[in-house]
Order: structure tokens, then sequence, then C-alpha cells
């Protein structure tokens, strides 16, 4: 019984782990999409009044 149940909770213990591995992994993901994200906005608020300028420009 001991030897059975100290199986399943190492088994459940390594799918915790593996359940926050991937929750981690996820977030991670997430994070640098956000930053990406982020980095392309700031690019196109830059370029933003240069386009301006050329249209007040004409060309």
């Amino acid at each position: 019984f001991v030897s059975k149940l100290t199986d399943v909770l190492e088994a459940g213990v390594g799918n915790l782990v593996d359940a926050d591995l991937a929750k981690e992994s996820a977030r991670l993901q997430a994070l640098q999409v956000q930053q990406q994200l982020g980095a392309q906005a700031l690019s196109i608020a830059n370029s933003a009044p240069q386009i301006i300028l050329q249209l007040f420009r004409g060309g």
C-alpha cells in the first residue's frame, strides 16, 4: 500500500511540475508577444510624424 501510495504521489508531483512548466512557458510566450507588439507600436508611432510631414511637404 505504501509503495503504491508513494508511486501515486510521485506521479502527482511530476504532473504538477509539468503543469507549472507548461503554464510558465505559455506566460513567457504571451509576454514575448506583448513585447514584440509594444516595439511595433513604438515603431509605428515614431514613423507616423514623418509620414504626416511628408504629406504636408507634398510627397
